[in-house]
């Protein structure tokens, strides 16, 4: 059985990183082919419209919170669901033929990982030029040409593209991880047997009164039910106007959540259900 999987590229990414790992779960009888985009709507819309069977995209980093590009088009997406989290471990190195970190004057990288690196930068590179990208390997094709530059990338993409390390560990803090969503459509979701420990959800609300959001969230609270994460996002549609994501810490396939949606759904405008999944540690390369 072939299987092809979309995430953010090029070749090197985190992103691939933890489609790999996600392969590696998968029956290895299956042809499983990795399928780079170059950016992380372009990734979920690809599975949307039937190009890829999964994609593997970052949803919540441990330092620098929520991919908000992820959540946004997850919305926009109805037929998406998630099947599965995946915890990689995220350590940025500083690639670049610049001779010493002296000789930098210019860092590419994802703004994610430019913020994760923040404190660092201040502290040895307080004067470079930060310029951000669509991913933390599309900078690296500016190093050949740049020798004052450097990337924020990781050491398995210093393998991959044979480029020299300054600086290794250099994100703010050392426990710094990634939560990744495998996401796919509703037909490829495993089987509804399985017992799943989170659920995720989103909603929008019918008017912004006091209260509006205390009688959603009671719903959870009056169950026992955890809220493991819950984020806010601009409609977009005018000022002052927000979605809310909620994670929670059961499956959606119990009786008690059930009636909990049910009961939310009666104070939502739009409701959605993003998928019940299990949560599973990946290994760094």
């Amino acid at each position: 059985m072939a299987m092809s999987i979309a995430h953010l590229g090029p070749t090197g990414t985190y992103a691939e990183q933890a489609a790999l790992a996600y392969r590696n779960q998968l029956n290895d009888e299956e042809q499983i082919t990795l399928c780079p985009y170059p950016s992380i709507a372009q990734t979920l819309k690809a599975v949307a419209r039937g190009k890829a069977d999964v994609a593997v995209v970052p949803v919540e980093n441990s330092i620098e919170g929520s991919v908000t590009i992820t959540l946004d088009t997850l919305w926009q997406l109805d037929q998406l669901q998630i099947q599965l989290a995946l915890v990689l471990p995220i350590t940025h190195a500083l690639l670049s033929h610049a001779p010493n970190l002296e000789a930098v004057a210019t860092v590419y990288s994802h703004p994610q990982a430019l913020a994760q690196c923040q404190g660092w930068l201040e502290q040895f590179l307080p004067s470079v030029e930060l310029i951000p990208t669509n991913s933390t390997t599309e900078a690296l094709q500016h190093l050949e040409q740049e020798s004052s530059s450097g990337a924020i990338s990781s050491l398995r993409a210093a393998q991959i593209y044979n480029l020299p390390i300054l600086a290794h560990a250099i994100n703010d803090y050392p426990d710094n991880c990634t939560r990744f969503w495998v996401v796919g459509q509703p037909s490829t979701n495993q089987v509804c047997s399985v017992e799943h420990t989170h659920t995720s959800l989103a909603f929008s609300l019918p008017a912004n009164i006091p209260g509006a959001l205390v009688k959603p969230l009671q719903i959870f609270a009056e169950r026992g039910i955890n809220l493991s994460r819950i984020e806010s996002r601009p409609t977009k549609r005018s000022l002052g106007e927000y979605l809310f994501f909620l994670d929670l810490e059961a499956d959606a396939n119990s009786p008690l959540v059930q009636g909990a949606i049910a009961e939310l759904a009666t104070y939502t405008e739009i409701l959605k259900l993003l998928g019940s999944y299990n949560v599973v540690e990946a290994k760094s390369n």
